[in-house]
């Protein structure tokens, strides 16, 4: 396939040896990543950076690589092993639905007895329940860092938060273990406490991550940020994880840290409360 463009993301394809990565986060592991680029485009994306490696000249958000790898022959050598999916691209971005090599690479996890992570923006996930119900043990995590979808326009252009609410209800509904990801707390503007008591009846894990901003999108959002009457100082982002996860700490005993977060510094409460807590942890 040569390069063509589709809804204005130019699309390209590039061969990888091995899909399965193993994994430098601080979970271990494996990390697979289905495609090169996010079509997302976070203003706050920290995955940016990857363009020093592909050698995309395109603006972050405006390119899309499908991956072909060779079909894993033997699943099994990953059993117990966490595999997480998304890393530095959303797995269900919205050429997903065409290209479809998220869905490939469950298919080819069958029998594995992988411990799968999946981190995502989208709804498409639904789409896959059936594979996710067969594969076992699995975890789906959905990037919601304010219910303002105003602000969430501002910030990225993956599906609303109402959408991803209501597939974080229909996974949950099917018995697949659900994140809230909180992902990045922006000072002053997300309201964590008002996004957990919007989830805490459909998701089994709440964790929080620090807003962490370099060049460009730094830039972008502090002008949004200001744009809607915040002013952020460097020293206010650099306390924002240490205020909220003591906030946190003092008004909901429940929360600790987790230890085996996807990046450090992380907060999660594990929903022991009695309207979330279903046994499964």
């Amino acid at each position: 396939m040569a390069q063509m463009m589709m809804d204005g993301i130019l699309i390209g394809e590039v061969e990888t040896k091995d899909i399965m990565t193993k994994s430098s986060l601080p979970v271990g592991g494996y990390s697979v990543n289905p495609y090169v680029g996010c079509t997302h485009a976070c203003r706050y994306c920290y995955a940016s950076f990857m363009k020093r490696f592909t050698g995309h000249t395109e603006e972050w958000g405006t390119f899309l690589d499908v991956k072909h790898w060779p079909e894993i022959k033997n699943p099994r050598k990953y059993a117990g092993q966490r595999v997480v999916i998304g890393s530095v691209t959303d797995g269900y971005n919205p050429q997903e639905e065409v290209f479809q090599n998220t869905r490939k690479l469950l298919e080819q996890l069958r029998g594995s007895g992988a411990d799968i992570l999946i981190c995502t923006k989208s709804d498409l996930v639904v789409r896959d329940l059936d594979l996710l119900k067969e594969l076992g043990q699995v975890t789906v995590s959905w990037s919601i860092n304010t219910l303002d979808e105003a602000f969430k326009d501002d910030m990225d252009s993956a599906v609303s938060i109402e959408r991803r609410l209501s597939a974080m209800k229909k996974v949950y509904d099917a018995g697949i273990r659900t994140v809230c990801f909180v992902s990045p707390v922006f000072p002053g503007i997300t309201d964590f406490e008002a996004i957990f008591e919007r989830v805490k009846d459909q998701c089994d894990l709440f964790w929080l991550e620090n807003l962490n901003l370099r060049g460009g999108f730094k830039r972008r959002s502090w002008t949004i940020s200001r744009r809607r009457g915040r002013n952020w100082s460097a020293c206010t982002m650099r306390s924002t994880t240490r205020k909220t996860g003591a906030t946190l700490k003092d008004s909901r005993p429940e929360l600790k840290p987790w230890q085996n977060g996807m990046t450090v510094p992380l907060w999660t409460t594990r929903c022991l409360t009695a309207e979330c807590h279903r046994g499964i942890l």
